[in-house]
């Protein structure tokens, strides 16, 4: 009788047991789960296109790569150099880039020429609120206001952007486009020309002509620089694009990466000595003086605008923009009239708390 009751307590005591190491396995691979899910995610790899060598205009990417606003994100982004806005736009459409930053303008274009079906590329952050399109002129030739361009000789350089808003602000000035000698020049040879005297103003962007003029010895006081924007010019000017498949399948990295892009420009509006030198150190024989000069005026310019201070960045009211559609019209006869949605999704913009610059 005791054997039986010994071998009783026995087998209940395995049991016991068995069942405690059952429980301790599932313990464990429970602690062990827990673990493996607060173990962060692997970086995502995206793939970025700047539509032009790097210069100030870059600075919020830089400073958001150098400030890890990336990283913080799970993104491992890798900046790669476009040919242009048209290049730009074309990689994210294949896919070989994730995101790009490119002229909003230039994306009305393309989408209007696309043929493939499917989901279109879209913006989803405007960095340039005001476009920099302008025509720089040098006042000794006699050219001080633009209603003094008729009659002068206008360089314009091959891919210029600016350009195609001219008919639009000359119409809305009064000029007579006519009256305007155009002369089709190589962009290489854009400021030598002017500073030379072969052309009377040439088109560009405000931030780098102008800048570069001064820099080949043009005194300041003779150039004329006449933005576009200050004679009605609506457009919007560089922002972010993303492949339709990111955006549809990775909406959460797209926020991300938006709220890394605007956690860089605080960074440049903050210290923009210091983007401006992050900038320079990443070009083939950078100035950190002249692209701070760049880089102060874009941010005066183009980016912290009156819009920009009462809106936030990277939205665009759509009243203005579909006038500045209107005007890209001028020179650019659309297919199809696009409207605002169209061109720009603001789903991955934060909260206006999360626009507002510092």
């Amino acid at each position: 009788m005791r054997a039986i009751r010994t071998n009783a307590i026995r087998s209940r005591l395995s049991v016991l047991l068995a069942f405690m190491a059952g429980l301790c396995a599932v313990a464990g691979f429970t602690a062990k789960g827990v673990l493996a899910a607060d173990d962060p995610p692997p970086p995502l790899a995206i793939q970025f296109s700047l539509d032009r060598p790097i210069d100030a205009a870059a600075a919020p990417f830089v400073m958001a790569a150098t400030g890890g606003l990336f990283s913080a994100e799970a993104l491992a982004v890798t900046t790669n150099i476009a040919s242009g806005s048209s290049d730009a736009i074309a990689r994210v459409a294949a896919g070989s880039s994730d995101f790009a930053v490119v002229d909003l303008n230039a994306l009305m274009r393309f989408r209007d020429k696309d043929k493939q079906g499917g989901p279109r590329i879209k913006a989803v952050f405007v960095l340039f609120n005001q476009a920099p399109y302008a025509i720089i002129a040098r006042k000794s030739r006699g050219v001080r206001a633009l209603t003094d361009i008729e009659g002068k000789t206008l360089g314009v350089a091959e891919g210029d952007l600016s350009v195609r808003l001219w008919p639009a602000v000359a119409k809305q000035n009064g000029i007579n486009i006519k009256h305007v000698k155009q002369s089709s020049i190589s962009a290489a040879v854009r400021e030598p020309m002017l500073s030379a005297g072969q052309v009377d103003a040439v088109t560009g962007f405000s931030y780098l002509s102008a800048i570069n003029l001064r820099d080949r010895g043009v005194p300041a006081d003779d150039l004329a620089v006449l933005k576009f924007a200050d004679y009605g010019c609506e457009a919007y000017g560089f922002a972010v694009i993303v492949n339709p498949a990111v955006a549809a399948g990775k909406p959460e990295a797209v926020k991300g990466f938006v709220r890394a892009v605007i956690g860089g420009l605080n960074l440049t509006i903050k210290d923009p000595a210091r983007a401006a030198a992050e900038v320079a150190s990443r070009m083939d024989g950078g100035s950190k003086d002249l692209e701070l000069e760049r880089l102060q005026a874009i941010l005066r310019d183009n980016i912290l605008t009156s819009e920009v201070r009462r809106n936030g960045i990277g939205a665009i009211d759509p009243a203005r923009f579909e006038r500045s559609i209107d005007q890209v019209a001028e020179d650019f006869k659309f297919q199809k009239r696009p409207q605002t949605s169209d061109i720009f999704d603001d789903q991955f913009l934060p909260p206006l708390n999360g626009r507002l610059i510092n």
